[in-house]
């Protein structure tokens, strides 16, 4: 067993672990927020009720995402001591920004939002809403900043010992590459959040129609019903459910067309920095321009000669790579003797790099992960973006339909987002390698800035150490999922009225805030306020 490829391992499961969690904190905040400001400005309960059910939602995402994002620092530190070392003068900026001016104000706002209601003015709440949301989006900025300098080091200068030392940090904030994945991160968001409500929203409108609430009439328009035995099944919970089942279709949409906008500007990027990773996603193996659909091959095989390329389009890649039909594009036969040329053929003689002392570099990242992370990334994205138009043409008369299978499938639906994103970032990830920080085209032949992925990992630390972490990191992880999918089920299934203990009660909370309640509302309110807020933060 090789340390390296075990630390990679590790690093792979909790982060790709942390990000099922991020893109729906970033997207579904902003729906909640969004949802709150229109119940503080008409005061329509409908509003309120979204609020209260995709906000507890939202909370216990939000706290697993914590949980599990701490270990990301402490594994810098423990396996990858030497890219600590390497990248600590340009990432200790950026991840300060990070800890300091967006995590604390999310935490605190949120707190502030969470312990608020009843508590503060509608207007004052509301705005402690939408900074933890702001601050989240800008949490994800600056880890983004990191990243991109990884895949384009900008902004520094190498000192006497070869380590980068940043001497502008506006080119580290400002980095192309940093803002264009920023933007496809947050669209890949706004695409998750979207299908989340979705699916959702249309477990619970099947479900009324299931249970005989809601009829169609002979037109094909719903009759909506009532349960008035049952908390929260009445008239309101039908337009609950119904708006933010169109709301999260709009959104998906809307997300995916900003996808297809960024990632084609980001590709062109890749295509710049990294042409490397660009022509293994492609299976270019020779210099072209044809885009190719579909290519088989030995997903073992340490070369091209395996590669088939079965259906292409001509001239296409030309665009995506240059934003010129039929432009030529570098392929992997042609692009790998410059690589062994500027860095050589295999890595320094280094007793540090253990066992990968002096061992030939393969410059090639592994074509089977690269190639279909890619089109799997795309894929799922355009099926999810599929399925909110269809969603959005079968709702047009104010219900779903009363198929199962159908309603199957809308809340399978809510992972196809998810598994794009993880793949986009493996398929980002692993197509730098053998790089953990990628050289800068810029300064080739000069003197580039870069880190060999073998370089990077903890010198002297064992095969056992890092099996024990590896284990239990992912059994730790592993329990955690359970009780985020318990959680999210529980609450997902209970309703409105699982977010809203007052509905039991008979209560019809206005949450005014402490000054504007009457006389005759204030006991009755009170009565039960302590328990709502303590229950829906817990």
């Amino acid at each position: 067993m090789d340390p390296l490829d075990i630390a990679r391992w590790q690093f792979g499961i909790t982060t790709v672990y942390h990000f099922l969690l991020v893109p729906l904190t970033i997207g579904l905040g902003v729906g909640v927020a969004i949802m709150q400001t229109a119940w503080v400005r008409t005061g329509d309960e409908r509003w309120l009720r979204m609020t209260k059910f995709w906000g507890k939602l939202y909370l216990i995402n939000f706290i697993l995402g914590v949980a599990t994002g701490l270990v990301q620092e402490f594994q810098f530190g423990m396996a990858w001591s030497e890219y600590s070392r390497f990248v600590g003068d340009v990432f200790g900026a950026p991840l300060a920004m990070e800890g300091l001016l967006a995590f604390f104000v999310e935490s605190t706002f949120l707190g502030v939002w969470i312990f608020g209601w009843g508590r503060l003015r509608k207007g004052v709440h509301l705005a402690a809403l939408w900074l933890a949301v702001g601050a989240s989006w800008l949490s994800a900025y600056f880890i983004i900043v990191a990243n991109s300098w990884m895949q384009h080091p900008v902004g520094v200068e190498l000192d006497a010992d070869g380590r980068p030392v940043m001497t502008d940090v506006w080119a580290v904030l400002g980095n192309n590459t940093a803002i264009a994945a920023f933007t496809h991160v947050i669209s890949g968001a706004l695409l998750v959040g979207g299908m989340f409500l979705l699916g959702i929203a249309w477990y619970h409108l099947w479900r009324r129609r299931r249970d005989g609430i809601d009829t169609v009439g002979p037109d094909g328009r719903v009759v909506v019903g009532s349960h008035p035995e049952v908390a929260g099944r009445d008239e309101k919970d039908h337009s609950v459910w119904l708006r933010s089942l169109r709301i999260g279709a709009v959104v998906a949409v809307v997300g995916f067309g900003a996808l297809t906008i960024t990632g084609d500007f980001q590709g062109k990027l890749m295509y710049e920095q990294q042409p490397m990773k660009m022509a293994s996603a492609e299976a270019a193996c020779h210099t072209g321009s044809s885009f190719s659909i579909l290519s088989i091959g030995d997903p073992g095989a340490e070369d091209c000669d395996s590669v088939q390329t079965l259906i292409e389009v001509p001239g296409v890649l030309g665009w995506l790579g240059k934003g010129e039909f039929g432009a030529e594009m570098p392929g992997i036969d042609d692009l790998e003797p410059q690589y062994v040329e500027l860095f050589g053929e295999s890595l320094p003689d280094d007793p540090r790099l253990g066992a990968h002392a002096g061992s030939e570099i393969d410059y090639v990242p592994p074509m089977w992960v690269t190639y279909w992370g890619f089109r799997l990334m795309i894929g799922l994205g355009a099926l999810a973006a599929g399925g909110a138009v269809g969603a959005l043409w079968l709702t047009r008369k104010g219900t779903v339909p009363s198929s199962r299978w159908i309603m199957r499938l809308a809340l399978l639906g809510i992972s196809t987002p998810f598994l794009g994103n993880i793949a986009g970032w493996i398929f980002t990830e692993i197509g730098r390698q053998p790089f953990v920080v990628a050289p800068n085209p810029t300064f080739w032949g000069s003197d580039p800035v870069f880190m060999f992925t073998a370089a990077a990992v903890s010198p002297g630390t064992t095969v056992g150490e890092l099996l024990f972490s590896v284990i239990s990191l992912t059994a730790i992880y592993g329990a955690l999922l359970v009780v985020l999918l318990v959680l999210m089920f529980r609450y997902a299934r209970g309703g409105v009225a699982g977010a809203m203990p007052d509905m039991e009660h008979g209560i019809e909370r206005t949450d005014r805030g402490p000054d504007d309640r009457s006389p005759d509302e204030k006991d009755d309110e009170d009565r039960h306020s302590d328990d709502d807020v303590l229950s829906f933060a817990y």
